[in-house]
């Protein structure tokens, strides 16, 4: 009995210390269990410093962030605008596009490429005229065509200005699609054009005049214009442009239908648009033109929305620049079109606003 008794104290003592145990055992796991927090800070990972996406450089023609330094030299690019070669390759990449009246009553396109555009095709290519040289001289562009007038190639040799003529010195840097019939199918590429000015020897060296850029551009001295009409000569050629409130830029129309890059699907568009008038003259039987792209005149900026009425001067060596009461406009950060119309019979006769609700 007295060992009975003796094993059953010790037993009850085991049990004892074995309750304390687990009690001490559970209130330390209780203890250990991490209390929730209202707003627990997630665990840091170490991770490589990144560079932030916009380094603090601007494109020279568009006042918009970029990686680095954008130096390259300007490509004027003569780009055809025939109902033929629409839509036309590449025109999504061009920093500034200046649209002009060829013979016939049909527009070209001077396509200023600078911080933008690479293997992509560009064209269809077409040829050059003396006020085209001009105008793509000013934004110290190589001068990229397919052919010229008389005069064009006058200057282009007495001048030895620095260019790629497709006919003449630059033949391996274009190629024919067989995807349309010459003269509407000749292309080239940003890649190929710098390849041959580079084998050309011609400098690199960005010396071109830039505009002003401000976020706020000049829209406060504005009225709201969310839709225009350009017209040149030809009553079926008709250019328009639809404000985009989200992308804050102009959408641009031919004849009704989106005015869209043939390679990428991208509707053409931009942040400013300016709207410049001319004096033109007929030159020849063959329809050429003389285009005074020096004196200035009357002109219209839209952006934001909005438009405003002013002048445009161009100075020698200088780009075309907007101007109010003498006063130069700022840009808003983003592409430029620059359309130029005839003087005649008036410059309003070309710019038709919509009515505004």
């Amino acid at each position: 009995m007295k060992l009975f008794s003796w094993n059953k104290a010790i037993s009850a003592a085991s049990i004892c210390l074995l309750t304390v145990s687990l009690v001490a055992c559970q209130n330390k796991e209780v203890a250990q269990i991490p209390q929730p927090e209202p707003t627990p800070a997630p665990v840091q990972e170490e991770k490589p410093v990144e560079e932030p996406v916009h380094s603090g450089f601007t494109a020279p023609f568009t006042g918009l962030a970029v990686e680095k330094a954008s130096t390259q030299r300007p490509l004027a690019v003569m780009i055809n605008n025939a109902p033929a070669a629409r839509p036309q390759s590449g025109l999504s990449a061009a920093d500034i596009i200046i649209e002009v009246l060829a013979e016939g009553g049909i527009t070209r396109f001077i396509a200023i490429f600078q911080s933008e555009g690479g293997a992509e095709t560009v064209g269809p290519i077409r040829s050059i005229r003396p006020y085209l040289i001009e105008l793509g001289e000013s934004y110290d562009g190589v001068l990229i065509h397919a052919g010229g007038s008389p005069e064009a190639y006058s200057i282009l040799q007495k001048q030895q200005k620095q260019h790629m003529d497709e006919i003449s010195n630059g033949g391996p840097y274009f190629w024919r699609s067989k995807e349309r019939k010459a003269p509407h199918n000749l292309y080239t590429s940003v890649d190929k054009l710098r390849e041959g000015t580079d084998k050309k020897g011609y400098s690199h060296e960005f010396q071109s005049p830039v505009y002003k850029y401000d976020e706020a551009g000049a829209t406060s001295t504005g009225e709201s214009v969310k839709q225009f009409e350009i017209q040149y000569l030809l009553n079926s050629y008709k250019v328009t442009y639809d404000y985009d409130e989200v992308s804050g830029r102009y959408m641009r129309m031919v004849n009704g239908k989106p005015d869209e890059d043939k390679d990428n699907g991208s509707q053409l568009g931009a942040a400013n648009i300016i709207v410049a008038g001319a004096d033109h003259k007929v030159l020849d039987d063959v329809g050429r033109l003389s285009v005074n792209v020096d004196h200035g005149g009357e002109a219209m900026l839209f952006q934001k929305g909005k438009m405003i009425r002013g002048q445009w001067v161009r100075k020698e060596g200088d780009i075309i620049r907007f101007v109010k009461d003498g006063r130069e406009m700022n840009l808003v950060p983003g592409k430029t079109y620059i359309s130029i119309v005839p003087n005649h019979p008036q410059f309003a006769d070309h710019v038709k606003l919509a009515e505004q609700e």
